[in-house]
């Protein structure tokens, strides 16, 4: 069981409005995918061996857009079907659920940067292992306040395990060090 616990959860504001909801997580995944992934014209990624069925990258960037909007609208709708129910326990739920959003949202940004900025791919892999756990915490704890909710989360865990799969598989194929399979740029 976990605990609503005000200084580590996201402003109730955030969750009172769709649009906050919704752009928040979009805007911060999105602001770190642009600032930590790899150059392109060094082509860095390219020096990693990689698991099979691993998508080329402009995959990425769509599927982390809707996923990022789809856990805000979820978080919109958790928080208020449970701070106006008048029952007691999905207004305690829905505050948990909170909480557990602010932490798995702060996990999912966290991992860019370790993998891709400080190339530290069991530390990104085990951010990746946690972020799975709470957010299929959270969609039980969101589940019982909105069942829709909790099925919203759904495709996320989803792409979580993919990327799970995909984080602890470029590690293992590169023997989890990235720092030597980097190929420096040319100096002309």
């Amino acid at each position: 069981m976990t605990s609503y616990v005000p200084s580590l959860t996201l402003p109730a504001s955030i969750f009172e409005h769709p649009a906050s909801s919704i752009l928040l997580p979009v805007v911060l995944g999105t602001g770190i995918g642009f600032s930590t992934r790899p150059d392109k014209k060094h082509h860095e990624h390219l020096a990693l061996k990689q698991p099979p069925f691993d998508p080329p990258p402009q995959v990425f960037g769509p599927v982390w857009t809707a996923l990022y909007a789809t856990m805000g609208y979820t978080a919109y709708r958790a928080w208020n079907a449970g701070i106006t129910s008048l029952d007691l326990n999905k207004t305690i739920l829905a505050k948990q659920g909170a909480t557990l959003y602010t932490i798995q949202l702060g996990l999912n940004l966290l991992w860019m940067p370790l993998f891709f900025g400080l190339r530290r791919p069991i530390e990104a892999t085990v951010d990746i292992v946690a972020l799975t756990g709470v957010t299929g915490y959270l969609a039980y704890i969101w589940g019982q306040v909105d069942p829709v909710c909790g099925w919203l989360l759904a495709p996320y865990l989803g792409w979580l395990g993919f990327a799970t799969y995909l984080s602890a598989g470029c590690g293992y194929l590169n023997n989890w060090d990235f720092k030597g399979m980097y190929k420096q740029p040319k100096t002309e």
